[in-house]
């Protein structure tokens, strides 16, 4: 017997995009802030990212550095981000489904991610290594 969760993430993908309605800036907002959530990409971990007031995020691809940076609508339902890391915009829609948000990024070439699930707290940001 086949594990239930990626079967349903696969129905959950399903659905084409343009059926649905992506969130718009407000609806995002209100969905996100004050959350830390778990994203993954065809069943496999991600990274994870926290929503913070004033559209500030926290991003950490997963086991990697966190990157910080903010949030914005540039058009009517396309969210975009920018970091310290890298100021260019990456701008992706953003549905509101039944087992959590489905992020689809601007231009393709990669598949959905999911959300997976909310976070305890503020994400974990090591600091540098220090020492040999």
């Amino acid at each position: 017997m086949k594990p239930l969760a990626p079967i349903l993430a696969l129905l959950g993908l399903a659905v084409p995009a343009g059926a649905e309605t992506p969130l718009d800036g407000p609806a995002f907002e209100a969905r996100v802030t004050g959350r830390t959530l778990a994203y993954a990409q065809d069943g496999m971990a991600y990274g994870a990212e926290q929503y913070l007031p004033g559209r500030r995020v926290v991003w950490a691809f997963a086991g990697q550095p966190c990157q910080y940076g903010r949030w914005y609508e540039a058009a009517p339902a396309r969210i975009c981000f920018v970091y310290d890391t890298d100021p260019t915009p990456q701008c992706w829609q953003f549905f509101d489904r039944p087992g959590g948000l489905t992020a689809v990024f601007e231009g393709g070439g990669t598949q959905p991610l999911t959300e997976v699930g909310d976070i305890d707290g503020p994400l974990a940001c090591p600091g540098p290594q220090v020492g040999v």
